[in-house]
């Protein structure tokens, strides 16, 4: 649809810019100014309005500018102008008109001239007109005889004006307008000679009623702006979003559109595109904005919920309970293991203490248990909590002889904390010192009251060393287990628990799982904690090959890019890319919190250190066998620490000493602790070249012990100050190239010619130095005690008057004590 400007439009109509505007805007153009542009619907509306007509020509149109037309006799009256809003009241009967009138659209002209009748007068109204009302008015189209009428009037006012009539197939050379639309006659530039007298076309209209005129001016009251549209009302409801979701993920989930979800955040300043990843704040509070509140799960979570939703076979079977044996330390957990497994553990630990968490399952006739042997020893707290997280029913082993523990203790909060059944062993029962009830009693006290006594809990009598009640402890904890209606999916993705982590030197990154539900099998893309890999291979805890692993099964994985945490969670993954992503995003947070633990201090931490004195620390890199000992080492060194010395762990890490590890404790002036593990021969040889200590140990205890004395040894012995004694001044002397003499009687104490002293002068210190000059009767002394007079000359200081007092002080150097 073509346009057309508006002062093009004025210059068509003979009319000024701003009447043409005001036209416009009366009859609802948004138009401002004469260089708008308005469609070529609007113009012939504003043609109709001020009674102007358009012939159309071959290629060309032609404006002409009349007054009233005579209207020509028609059989029947002519149809009334159609209203758009009549009032009921308002509404007459009419006649029809003979034939439906034509659209309201500009006259067309035939290609060759017809003559038409002479017109003839009207017929004079024999109604009066309706009332004006505040709608605008439609003229309907005249018909065909009256369009004949109105071109040869049009060519009549032409001929009158002295001006070219257009004839069909004859093109007249006229300047036409830049803008003008194809088959729109144009205005064709006047005639050279004399300008013939114009016209005032206003003058040749009708002149309104003062009623039309009235309504012309309500009609021209400014449009109401159209009012933005309000926002749906939205139903509460939770949704479900995973950690590190980006915008458009968000829009989805809400039901909403991208751009909605970035408008808000962009009211909250933050200028995010449909990929960026939110924090769970920030996606929290988009939600509220959208009535809706959202609960957070870890993508292996997520991948896991859409696995089952998509899964059909909902096969859910009986899966093998997963048992760890808690208790306290030499109280027989290990023993009791290996004699349900026929094996020998216990002689492979350093000083018969279990330093690592193990997984092992056996067979109970036709069914399997899955076993977890985590240590008793109170350092390893983190990795008992750990085991009890994943395990389904715990053994607490009790000594007959020794009875409940503060480990004991320990173990029931654990596996309360953790909401897994509780089965009791009582241990070497085989003791003549052996008393069962008294065990049974002090369980009671702790609210573990015995089937036998009326309570609920299921405790067994066992002995490790004889192999007493060993097949009944089983038959036991399968009831148990049974209670609990412990199911899996086989047909699910694997899904598991990373139970321990270690580098091996020929195999790279090995780590033991634990599958909890669904199958891992070989070929599996994966992802566990901030580490994705491809299993390359598993072997059961036989070393055997396998090539999938059910619920509730046990395997060493390899293929890992990294060495995962004990803890984090595996899930199996069809999407290696995205298994990649979140990895190194998850990479790049951990990244992120170290650098902002490592960064520069601020004002607030300077001050915090300044109140709470220098603080000295203990540089240490650390080295262990495997990732949960390496943990339980961080955390136990660094609660040694105290408000006078901290322990600083600058690298933490599984395998052996490397030459790097040296390197950076020559760099760092740090000691290297090795724990179950050896330095390489080159690690040795820098080591022994840069003279790096390197501590190794097989027990825990011995590391804390040594990491105690270096705590002691790194500490400045303390200074104190020792007050000797003072002295009045009573007298000056003047001595030449000497200085000034302080004739002094000492008050208190004694006055030493090695001393410090401090010159006072009312309760201010003036001057702190050293005696240069001690002496009686001129006679140089090393001391003058209490009562005595004597002469007293400050190094390099001669500003001494009658009354500063001097003090004579000294320090010494006192052993620091740590607190620990």
């Amino acid at each position: 649809m073509g346009k057309i400007r508006v002062y093009q439009l004025a210059r068509e109509l003979n009319r000024d810019n701003s009447e043409v505007i005001r036209e416009l805007q009366h009859l609802g153009a948004p138009v401002t100014s004469h260089s708008n542009t308005v469609e070529d619907r609007m113009a012939d509306l504003l043609r109709e309005t001020l009674g102007v007509l358009v012939v159309d020509q071959p290629k060309k149109r032609k404006k002409i500018s009349a007054g009233p037309v005579p209207t020509p006799p028609t059989p029947v009256e002519a149809a009334p102008k159609v209203r758009t809003t009549p009032e009921p009241n308002l509404v007459k009967a009419r006649p029809k008109p003979a034939a439906p009138p034509p659209e309201p659209r500009v006259a067309e002209v035939p290609s060759a001239p017809v003559e038409a009748p002479a017109p003839a007068a009207p017929p004079p109204a024999s109604r009066e007109l309706p009332p004006p009302t505040l709608t605008p008015k439609i003229a309907a189209a005249p018909p065909a005889e009256e369009r004949k009428t109105m071109q040869q009037l049009a060519e009549e006012r032409l001929r009158q004006q002295n001006r070219p009539v257009p004839q069909p197939g004859r093109r007249i050379p006229a300047r036409e307008p830049r803008s003008a639309p194809m088959g729109r006659a144009v205005v064709p530039p006047r005639p050279h000679g004399p300008e013939p007298p114009r016209r005032d076309l206003r003058r040749d209209r009708p002149r309104p009623t003062r009623a039309q005129r009235v309504e012309r001016s309500m009609d021209r009251r400014p449009m109401p702006r159209p009012q933005p549209k309000p926002e749906p009302v939205r139903e509460f409801r939770r949704v479900t979003l995973t950690e590190n979701v980006t915008v458009k993920e968000l829009a989805e989930t809400l039901d909403a559109r991208s751009r909605d979800v970035i408008q808000k955040l962009m009211e909250r300043g933050v200028l995010a595109t449909i990929n960026q990843t939110l924090d769970r704040e920030l996606a929290q509070q988009i939600c509220q904005d959208f009535n809706a509140e959202a609960d957070f799960v870890t993508f292996e979570e997520s991948v896991m919920l859409e696995a089952v939703e998509v899964s059909k076979s909902g096969k859910e079977q009986p899966r093998p309970p997963v048992v760890t044996i808690m208790g306290h330390v030499d109280h027989g957990k290990t023993s009791l293991l290996d004699a349900i497994r026929q094996s020998r553990v216990t002689e492979q630990e350093h000083g018969g203490i279990t330093q690592h968490i193990g997984a092992y399952q056996v067979d109970v006739g036709e069914r399997k248990i899955t076993f977890l042997d985590t240590p008793g020893h109170e350092a390893f707290t983190l990795m008992r909590a750990r085991g009890a997280s994943v395990t389904d029913v715990v053994v607490l082993v009790v000594a007959a002889d020794d009875g409940v523990m503060p480990q004991t203790l320990e173990s029931i909060s654990h596996t309360r904390a953790a909401n897994v059944a509780l089965l009791v062993a009582i241990n070497k029962i085989d003791l003549p010192n052996a008393n069962v009830d008294r065990v049974k009693r002090e369980l009671a006290e702790k609210n573990l009251l015995a089937e036998d006594w009326g309570g609920d809990t299921v405790m067994v009598e066992v002995s490790a060393k004889q192999k007493t009640n060993l097949a009944l402890l089983l038959e036991m904890i399968l009831l148990v287990a049974d209670l609990r209606q412990l199911t899996a999916d086989p047909d699910l993705p694997g899904m598991g628990t990373v139970l321990e982590a270690k580098l091996d030197k020929g195999r790279g990154h090995v780590a033991t799982m634990l599958v909890q539900n669904g199958t891992l099998r070989v070929g599996d893309y994966f992802i566990v904690g901030a580490v994705y890999g491809k299993v390359r291979a598993m072997y059961d805890e036989h070393s055997q090959l396998v090539e999938a692993a059910g619920p509730s099964t046990p395997v060493e994985v390899l293929g890992l890019q990294g060495l995962p945490k004990a803890g984090d969670s595996l899930q199996v993954i069809t999407d290696e890319n995205k298994a990649r992503q979140t990895a190194q995003l998850r990479q790049e947070q951990l990244r992120e919190t170290a650098l902002a633990k490592s960064s520069r201090l601020t004002l607030d931490q300077l001050h915090l250190q300044m109140a709470q004195g220098e603080v000295k620390e203990v540089p240490i890199v650390l080295k262990a066998d495997v990732q949960g000992s390496a943990e339980v080492l961080t955390d136990m060194l660094n609660k040694l620490g105290t408000d006078k010395v901290q322990v600083r762990i600058i690298h933490a890490a599984v395998g052996a000493i490397t030459e790097y590890d040296v390197l950076l404790a020559a760099t760092s002036n740090a000691i290297i602790i090795g724990f179950n593990v050896r330095p390489e021969k080159k690690a040795a040889e820098i080591a022994a070249r840069e003279r790096v200590d390197i501590r190794l140990h097989t027990v825990i205890y011995n590391v804390v012990d040594e990491i105690k004395q270096a705590m002691v040894g790194v500490l400045e012995p303390i200074t104190r100050e020792a007050p000797l004694g003072s002295a009045e001044v009573r007298e000056t002397f003047r001595v030449p190239r000497i200085g000034t003499i302080a004739g002094c009687y000492i008050t208190d104490g004694r006055i030493t010619r090695n001393a410090q002293i401090r010159l006072l002068r009312d309760n201010v210190v003036v001057y702190e130095g050293k005696i240069s000059s001690l002496k009686r009767f001129k006679e140089d002394t090393s001391e003058v005690r209490s009562g005595y007079e004597c002469g007293i000359g400050l190094q390099n200081f001669n500003d001494v008057k009658i009354g500063d007092v001097i003090e004579a002080f000294v320090t010494e150097k006192v052993t620091a004590d740590i607190g620990v």
